[in-house]
């Protein structure tokens, strides 16, 4: 069997997984999140942080209580990191640097997991599941949370409440992420993920040689990693490392804890909105853009026009050999259409197609399928400016799902989408005109630029993934990436839950002739096209200097 006919196959039994859990998750979180039952475990949780299950909040106060909680998650991870010499199970490490504290503190809380050290020669064991992995699980629950109350934004009409931080947090952690993270734990585990305590300063005897090995209670944090959409690793080597993922169809399952949990929301968008025809349309933009992306991908590392890779059948160039190039394509097009971040090969190495490919998977806004929760509520502002140019064209008031959408709320959707990109221009533009940041640079011209860009984007939009070619690990950059990953996480919260907040307080509008259907095909196609005219009016002159002139070169 070839690699290109092994990798269709790889890709279609995702897209078989994917369809066939879409509709069992999607209606199971639909019930989560709807129903007025509490758990016993999730009652005393509520006791124990004082909040009052019963009690909504309006768009403003649920907002500070994501603000408040992310506050007190980077504040307790930064002294964690801090303090790692005086703790258990610290390997013995020393106390993490403090720009180091600080850069790794704000990624993990924005669910960008970004990592500027190699994690088994910087944290230890109690950081690594204490500290780093509960991120792992809350930031994503965070996401999860924002996206249901833009949802019920959508689907509540003449009042201010959007439901209960604290609960939903709380709903998605206990009854969504832990469970589905436990199973997936074990069958990474039985794929050869290692789960222990092993001190990597002891000697195992491995084939004949004696060698220092770690371990660690990596199956664990791997599940939530790639559940949750979370970059980072307990290896500097990533999802290449065969600890973290050793077999090729432990690569199939990260893969598809990738992008089930986000592709099954739109279901549960459209049973709380109480139109199905909605979230099928949502998950259909999702699904286009996608395999668009992941053929894309893949045409260029097995098609390239390259000396050597023509001579070898594919560009091959840092990609792991167990794994080969369909499925280090795939993961690699997944990570960056999602928030994940995990990598199973080196993106620095990439073609220059390949990389621009995977640059504008994240210049999109991740939503395709996106970050858990983020993809989907990025997804519905996107189709909020859609119906808006709809309107213009045909002269009438905008609407989605019955409320209209005026000054107010396109000022909120536009500021949404453009925060982002100022983020990453901006952060890029700075860094290539300081000479000391443009010294981390490892290659100079266009892939340099590509370089630098490329870890503005991620950061800026919460992925983690980097090129890697260029050193990131300096006070500036850790500075100025977690910098752009704060922005980037919280003012795109604000603004969706402004919005949220303005359509929740809205009368129905009833559908009348002129109503634009927002199910069909022809929406989803404007969807899709709104996006990517967007995102290349917007990112096309920093990609024009980057890969693409790159590209030209080769």
């Amino acid at each position: 069997m070839s690699s290109t006919t092994a990798g269709i196959l790889f890709i279609g039994s995702l897209v078989i997984a994917l369809v066939a859990v879409h509709r069992p998750l999607g209606d199971y979180m639909y019930r989560v999140f709807t129903s007025t039952r509490h758990l016993r475990a999730e009652r005393g949780l509520y006791r124990l942080i004082g909040v009052n299950p019963a009690a909504e909040q309006k768009w403003s106060a649920y907002a500070r209580s994501v603000l408040a909680f992310s506050l007190i998650s980077v504040l307790f991870l930064y002294a964690f990191q801090r303090l790692q010499g005086h703790l258990l199970l610290n390997l013995g490490f020393k106390g993490v640097p403090d720009h180091i504290a600080w850069n790794t503190a704000i990624s993990f809380t924005t669910n960008t997991n970004w990592q500027a050290y190699s994690g088994e020669s910087t944290m230890g064991h109690l950081v690594q599941m204490s500290g780093l992995a509960v991120q792992n699980f809350v930031s994503a629950a965070v996401g999860i949370a924002v996206a249901m109350a833009v949802v019920r934004g959508f689907a509540r009409k003449k009042t201010e409440e959007l439901g209960n931080f604290w609960v939903d947090l709380v709903r998605g952690c206990v009854r969504i992420l832990v469970p589905i993270a436990i199973v997936a734990a074990i069958v990474l585990i039985a794929g050869g993920a290692v789960q222990n305590f092993a001190d990597p300063h002891t000697a195992h005897t491995i084939a004949g040689g004696t060698q220092p090995i770690t371990g660690g209670p990596v199956a664990s944090q791997e599940a939530i990693k790639e559940l949750g959409t979370n970059g980072g690793g307990f290896y500097n080597a990533n999802s290449a490392h065969p600890f973290e993922n050793p077999t090729a169809w432990t690569n199939w399952i990260e893969i598809f804890l990738i992008l089930v949990i986000s592709f099954s929301l739109p279901r549960t968008f459209g049973r709380m909105v109480g139109d199905k025809r909605q979230g099928y349309a949502i998950v259909a933009v999702m699904a286009t853009l996608a395999i668009v992306s992941i053929a894309v991908v893949n045409g260029a590392q097995l098609a390239h026009h390259g000396t050597v890779p023509t001579a070898v059948g594919a560009a091959t160039e840092g990609t792991e050999a167990r794994f080969g190039v369909p499925n280090s394509a795939t993961f690699a097009a997944s990570t960056t259409l999602t928030s994940t971040g995990a990598v199973d090969s080196f993106h620095d190495s990439y073609t220059s197609l390949g990389g621009a490919v995977l640059l504008i998977n994240m210049m999109l806004g991740e939503v395709a399928p996106g970050g858990v929760g983020s993809g989907l509520y990025g997804m519905l502002i996107l189709a909020v400016i859609t119906v808006f140019v709809a309107g213009l064209m045909v002269g009438r008031t905008p609407e989605y799902l019955g409320k209209k959408i005026g000054a107010r709320e396109m000022k909120f959707a536009s500021m949404y989408f453009l925060v982002t990109p100022a983020i990453v221009l901006v952060g890029t533009a700075i860094a290539v005109a300081m000479p000391g940041q443009r010294a981390g640079m490892l290659n100079t011209g266009p892939h340099g630029l590509s370089e630098v860009l490329y870890a503005f984007t991620s950061a800026a939009n919460n992925n983690g993934s980097a090129f890697a070619g260029i050193t990131v690990n300096t006070p500036w950059y850790d500075t100025a990436l977690g910098l752009a990953m704060v922005f980037g996480r919280f003012l795109p919260i604000i603004f969706a839950l402004a919005l949220a907040g303005s359509l929740a307080r809205q009368s129905p509008t009833p559908v009348s002739e002129g109503t634009l259907p927002t199910y069909r095909p022809l929406f989803v196609a404007m969807v899709a096209g709104v996006t990517l005219i967007l995102v290349g009016l917007t990112f096309f002159p920093a990609l024009a200097l980057g890969p693409l002139a790159e590209g030209i070169h080769q």
